[in-house]
C-alpha cells in the first residue's frame, strides 16, 4: 500500500539507546529538527534485539495510513537485517510513510516508494532464507538421532546452534522453531550462557 496524504496524518518520531547509559537527547533534537512536535516522540531505552519494546509498541497503536514515522537511523527499528525489513514491511502495508535521516531513506518521495519496494521483495527473500535454514536445522538434528519436537532442555548442539543463531540476529521465534523449544527454555538458557561466561 503506497502512503498517501490525508487531511489528519501526523509525522511521529521513534528514538531508541540500548541501555540507561546513553541519552536519547541527540535522537529527540534531530526528530525535532525534522518536524516532529516533541510529544509525538515515543522512547525506548533496550536492545534492538528485543521484541517487546513498549515505546515503539505504543507508537504503532497510535500510528494510521497516511502517517509518517521518522527515525535518526534504520538500525533504531532493530538489530538485525530481518527484524529491520519486517519492521518496514508491516508499516508498508498499513501505509505508514517512514524516514530515516541518516540514510535519507524517505518513503513520502516517489524514490523513496520505490526504495519500499526493495525493501519488501528483500524481506521475502530474507524469510525463505530463514525457513531454508531451519529446515536444514532440522534435518541435520533428524540424521544425527536427535528430536525436533518440543522439548525442555537444549542438549550441547542445539545450544550451540541457537548461540549461534542469536549472534547472527535471528528473531527468537525462527529459533525456537528450529530448535522444537519454547521460548521459556531458550531465554532461560541464554540468561544462564550469559551468567557462565560474564
Amino acid at each position: 500500500m503506497t502512503p498517501t496524504p490525508q487531511e489528519n496524518s501526523r509525522r511521529y518520531g521513534y528514538a531508541r539507546v540500548s541501555t540507561s547509559r546513553q541519552t536519547l537527547d541527540q535522537q529527540i533534537d534531530a526528530l525535532t529538527a525534522a518536524g516532529v512536535r516533541p510529544e509525538h516522540i515515543f522512547r525506548d531505552t533496550m536492545s534492538g534485539t528485543r521484541d517487546d519494546r513498549p515505546g515503539l509498541a505504543e507508537l504503532r497503536r497510535h500510528l494510521r495510513s497516511g502517517d509518517t514515522m521518522t527515525i535518526i537511523a534504520l538500525d533504531r527499528l532493530g538489530r538485525s537485517v530481518t527484524t529491520i525489513l519486517r519492521t518496514l514491511h508491516e508499516l508498508t502495508a498499513e501505509g505508514v510513510a517512514i524516514v530515516s535521516l541518516r540514510e535519507g531513506f524517505d518513503m513520502t518521495t516517489p524514490a523513496g516508494r520505490a526504495c519500499a519496494g526493495l525493501f519488501a521483495v528483500m524481506a521475502e527473500l530474507e524469510r525463505d532464507l530463514i525457513a531454508e535454514r531451519a529446515q536444514a536445522a532440522r534435518d541435520a538434528l533428524a540424521a544425527r538421532g536427535g528430536s525436533t519436537g518440543r522439548k525442555r532442555v537444549l542438549n550441547a548442539e542445539q545450544a550451540a546452534l541457537a548461540r549461534r543463531m542469536k549472534a547472527a540476529g535471528e528473531p527468537a521465534s525462527v529459533i525456537c522453531t528450529t530448535l522444537g523449544c519454547s521460548r521459556a527454555s531458550l531465554y532461560r538458557y541464554l540468561a544462564d550462557d550469559q551468567g557462565a561466561a560474564a
